[in-house]
């Protein structure tokens, strides 16, 4: 047995949603391959579609897995580099569960295996990961079967027509800057764009496909990365920067004045042009985004439906409700139309049409859905966590004009401000947001609930 399939380093490997770890000391081309059989076992899968991005371990990898699924009968179809939603849409439009390899916006040393049901229903904790965990911890055996075969299949113009069926871009020129991060949106980006109608002008950053992200990290939720974007939007004169993570399946947007734009507000967007095309819909949120969201859904005539954080309870939850879209605060957008997936590149492309539709800048397009200023999220490390959230909600509920759930750590909810503080469920971190009517009531609401949070610190 390898040393990467020991039950402590299975169990450390296999988070909630996936399979991540440093290479090679936790994922090695050996687990690579034992992932690959037990998954088609687990699944009863004869066929398997596979892609990878673009860190160095990466192709050897998604070859191991391909090794270990055809020793367990199943044909595999390799899509090559992709992005995760290209994944997601060959995994929907050839009806092929799949993998893909990638760490998202993890550093270089990292690689990870996302795994999905045929049309991009998500393998998680709850829905098979852990059999597949247990089945390599126990040692998997082909038993000598038939062997399955491997060929090779380019889904990335097929992957390109679709996302721009979905939302066209037509109207007046732009100017878009766009930040790969030297990830997957460097692939991807160019087969999209390239079919854009009209003048629209690309500005590329970072599109060398780079596992080891010489410029920044490819994770635009933190500021950081977002910072050379911002300044390239403004040196430009453009219309809206894209900033991608390095597998492309999460979006966010830099407006004229070089602004970060909450992904709540792109939520509430995208909600209002889907509700456009559906009247009466149900848009999923999750209970970090803004609560401009369940508003203008509302407003627009749709109706809010609220989840925990994690892309497995908006997935669930759309296929519960046939919702239309979802939103998630971390800057991951599910549409009905992409199997339910999230797409970076289809709530990209959904902000350029609705900017290509008006004269306005987007700074005055999105004001219409941005109405109360917001902390973003705030870590504090927290030995006791159950004590500070039992301390939190004595000092809240019971007050005038205020409501408390626990459906995800703790929600406090008043009229004028509101705040969520949950745990962590790898760390020992409690994460806070809070909003509030203004920005003088936000920062005293947050203030005010990070004293009691770090009075309990480690």
């Amino acid at each position: 047995m390898s040393t990467t399939s020991s039950p402590d380093n299975l169990n450390a490997v296999f988070k909630a949603y996936d399979v991540r770890g440093t290479v090679p000391d936790q994922l090695d081309e050996d687990l690579a391959r034992a992932v690959g059989t037990a998954y088609v076992q687990v699944l009863g899968a004869t066929s398997v579609v596979v892609g990878y991005d673009m860190r160095p371990s990466s192709p050897g990898l998604a070859g191991a897995f391909a090794d270990g699924a055809t020793a367990a009968g199943a044909d595999v179809t390799m899509i090559g580099l992709a992005s995760t939603d290209q994944l997601y849409f060959a995994s929907g439009h050839l009806g092929l569960p799949g993998a893909m390899f990638t760490a998202s916006h993890n550093p270089a040393q990292y690689n990870g295996i996302k795994m999905c049901k045929a049309h991009a229903v998500p393998v998680g904790a709850e829905s098979g990961l852990l059999e597949i965990r247990d089945r390599v911890a126990a040692g998997v055996s082909t038993s000598g079967g038939v062997t399955g075969s491997i060929d090779e299949h380019d889904v990335l113009q097929a992957y390109a027509a679709h996302l721009l069926s979905l939302a066209p871009v037509k109207g007046r020129p732009l100017k878009v800057v766009v930040d790969a991060g030297n990830g997957m949106a460097g692939h991807t980006a160019p087969a999209v764009f390239e079919r854009l109608e009209g003048d629209i002008e690309v500005v590329p950053m970072y599109f060398e496909l780079d596992g080891t992200f010489p410029n920044h990290e490819a994770n635009p939720i933190e500021a950081a990365n977002l910072v050379d974007l911002q300044r390239r939007v403004l040196a430009e004169k453009a219309d809206i920067g894209l900033a991608f993570d390095g597998d492309a399946d999460r979006c966010f947007l830099v407006d004229e004045r070089g602004e970060a734009v909450s992904p709540s507000t792109l939520t509430a967007l995208i909600a209002a042009r889907e509700l456009a095309k559906e009247p009466g819909g149900i848009i999923i949120h999750n209970l970090i985004t803004s609560r401009s969201v369940p508003e203008i859904v509302e407003e627009f005539g749709g109706t809010p439906v609220r989840t925990r954080v994690g892309h497995s309870f908006i997935k669930a939850t759309m296929a519960e409700t046939n919702a239309v879209f979802g939103g998630e605060h971390s800057g991951h957008f599910y549409f009905r139309d992409f199997w339910r997936a999230d797409s970076g590149m289809l709530a990209a492309l959904h902000a350029l049409a609705a900017l290509a539709e008006t004269d306005r800048p987007l700074s005055e397009v999105l004001a219409d859905y941005e109405r109360y200023p917001m902390s973003g999220e705030i870590n504090s490390e927290v030995a006791d966590q159950k004590a500070v959230l039992a301390a939190l909600e004595e000092k809240y509920a019971g007050r005038d004009g205020v409501t408390v759930d626990h459906l995800d750590g703790l929600s406090v909810q008043h009229a004028d401000w509101a705040f969520n503080v949950r745990a962590s469920n790898t760390e020992p971190l409690l994460r806070l947001n809070a909003e509030g009517k203004d920005e003088a009531t936000m920062t005293q609401v947050r203030d005010e609930v990070l004293s009691v949070i770090r009075g309990g610190a480690a």
